[in-house]
Formats: C-alpha cells, structure tokens, sequence
C-alpha cells in the first residue's frame, strides 16, 4: 500500500489541496481559485491537480474530499454557493477518475475530524468546532460520535437565531451567517459609509473594500471598524453558548478564516459565550483559536482516507458503529478502520 492519501478541500471560492502521511504531515500542498466555469469544474480541477501533486509517488492509498455545502451518505453534494451543485454526485464523479477508495465529507465535518485527529481536540470525546469565513457552520462530536443528523444538516450553524434581525440575507443565508460572516462584516462596512458614519471607510470605492481591509483600518483605530468586528464577535460568541449549552463538549475550537481577526473580537466572543452559557459549563469547557487553521479541513480528509484505505486493505470482521470516533484510537498515529467516522 501506498504510504500517502490525497486530499482537497472545495470552498466557496477557492480550493486547496495536498498529500498527506500517516501522520498527518503535509508532503505537497496547492491552492487556487476555485474553477466554477462549469459544474463540474471542481471535479476536473480536482483530477488535474491530484495527478499533478502525484507525480513521481506511487499510487495514493486513499482520497477524501472536504467541500462546503450539504453531503449525504451517498456521496451527493449540494452546495448553494457553487452553480449548479444542486444534487453533484462527487463520490462517483471522482472515484471514476481517481480510482482509489474515496470520501467525501462536508467541510465543517471534516474540520471537527481534522482537529480531533491532529488539532486543539485531540485526544476528547467531545468536541465542537465553529467555523466562520466565507460562510458560517459548525462540525460536533458528541460521545465519541460525529453528529450528521437526520437530514445530514446538523452543524448548519449559520442559520442560528442569534437575534430578531429579519431580511433578504437572514432568510437566505441564515440568522448568523447573515451578520457575523465575512460577507456579513463587508455588507455592514458598505451600510454604515451610505449612513454617513463610515469613518475611514469613505476612502474606498464601496465595492473595492473586502473584510481584510475593514479589519486593518480597526487596527489603525478607527471606531466604525472596530464596531463591526465587536459586533461580529458577540454575535459569535451567542453561537458559542447555544452549542455548549446543547452539547456540553470538552472544548470549543473556533476556526475558519476569520481566525486572522480573532485579535479583533476575541475577547467579545469569549466573554458572550461564557456568560451566557450554563455556569457549570463555563467553568469547564474550554475555547480554542484553531492551530490548523484553514488546514483542519484537510487534515479531516485525510483521517477519513485513512480509515477507507485500511477498510479497502482489511475490512472489519465483525459490525461496529460506523459513526463512533474513538478518543483513544484518535490519539495513535493513525486511527483503526473501526472508528470511521462515517457511513458510506
């Protein structure tokens, strides 16, 4: 068998991709644009840059797929923010061209997987984790077990009721996703110049400014900026409190690529969150910044390729719970076939 597993992550707007070892290491990585040219675009893309990534290296033990949006057990996606994903059949599109054994898992899944296996969660049973970028969402172990729910929408923490805001973007989007996203902060950057009070913010051409740049000019001091980064956290940090307060996990890991501004609402987030959830929990549960970052979607990916290249080496002789992820086996190198975290 191969010594190394592929793996991609398919955003909204970009996709990343690498080969990993059994222990999680990174050997090559890419980054680029996501090819929405066509619907299946991402799949060619994905193809092209597996061979390329691949080349001079035997054949890859496994392949597993993060990619934002709903997945079913079927390998199905629907992703609303890529065209034409309405109902994609990945997992076939792709096992024909990779031909390996293959996974694909929603983004959010696999991040809580990634973090689990080699982040801030390593070694608990328990185990939240909040992503906020482009969209918002969230991935949950709870018991040991990854949580898909009945319709595999659990974790759709961007439709969230955070507040009484009503609109076009909340009933789209969903209540957090809707005010406390990238796109969110920008939309909020752009009302506040057309009231009058944009503060530096005047300086940009209104569709010119993207959420780095309002988080810079917060940097520099600026009062409209800081604001909506305040607010973005508290917002956040309500989230926070409704996932511990349904959940009771160990730790809470905040990731995504908003992770670059935690600087800017990080305390707003922890102390909403803290105060607002159940006082025994508070004083046990635990709020992390992501080490992986971005990353811990791939890693994810690449625990469940993992677990479907020794399943394809050395099935399992007798059923065991294919939801059930083993803290102890989450800490050896490379988890056991039987704490696959997902049926397929």
């Amino acid at each position: 068998m191969a010594e190394t597993v592929f793996v991609a992550d398919i955003g909204a707007t970009k996709m990343s991709a690498a080969i990993l070892d059994r222990d999680g290491k990174v050997l090559a990585r890419r980054t680029e644009s996501l090819d929405v040219s066509a619907t299946l675009g991402p799949v060619k893309q994905i193809a092209r840059i597996a061979s390329e990534l691949g080349q001079a290296r035997d054949k890859y033990s496994a392949a597993g797929i993060a990619v934002v949006g709903m997945v079913r057990c079927d390998g199905t996606v629907c992703a609303q923010d890529l065209p034409g994903w309405d109902k994609v059949p990945l997992t076939r599109l792709l096992q024909s061209k990779l031909r390996v054994p293959l996974v694909v898992e929603s983004n959010y899944n696999a991040a809580v997987l990634g973090e689990t296996w080699r982040g801030a969660g390593r070694g608990k049973n328990d185990v939240v984790v909040l992503t906020a970028g482009v969209t918002v969402g969230a991935g949950i172990i709870s018991g040991g077990r990854l949580l898909r729910g009945a319709h595999c929408l659990s974790g759709s923490a961007g439709w969230m009721a955070v507040s009484e805001a009503d609109g076009f973007e909340v009933r789209k989007f969903g209540g957090l996703e809707a005010c406390a996203s990238e796109p969110a902060i920008v939309r909020a950057a752009k009302n506040a110049v057309v009231a009058g009070f944009g503060g530096a913010l005047a300086e940009f051409e209104p569709d010119a400014f993207a959420a780095e740049d309002i988080a810079e000019l917060a940097r520099r001091g600026d009062a409209t900026c800081k604001q909506i980064y305040r607010r973005a956290g508290k917002l956040l940090g309500l989230a926070v409190a409704n996932l511990v307060n349904l959940f009771d996990p160990e730790v809470v890991v905040f990731g995504g690529s908003l992770v670059s501004a935690t600087d800017l609402f990080w305390d707003e987030l922890t102390h909403t969150a803290l105060s607002r959830c159940h006082p025994i929990a508070a004083r046990q549960v635990r709020i992390r910044i992501s080490g992986l970052g971005e990353d811990a979607n791939l890693h994810g990916a690449g625990y469940l390729a993992w677990q479907s290249a020794n399943t394809a080496a050395s099935p399992p002789a007798a059923y065991e719970d294919p939801h059930q992820v083993s803290a102890k086996k989450v800490k050896k190198k490379l988890p056991s076939p039987r704490a696959h975290a997902v049926a397929r």
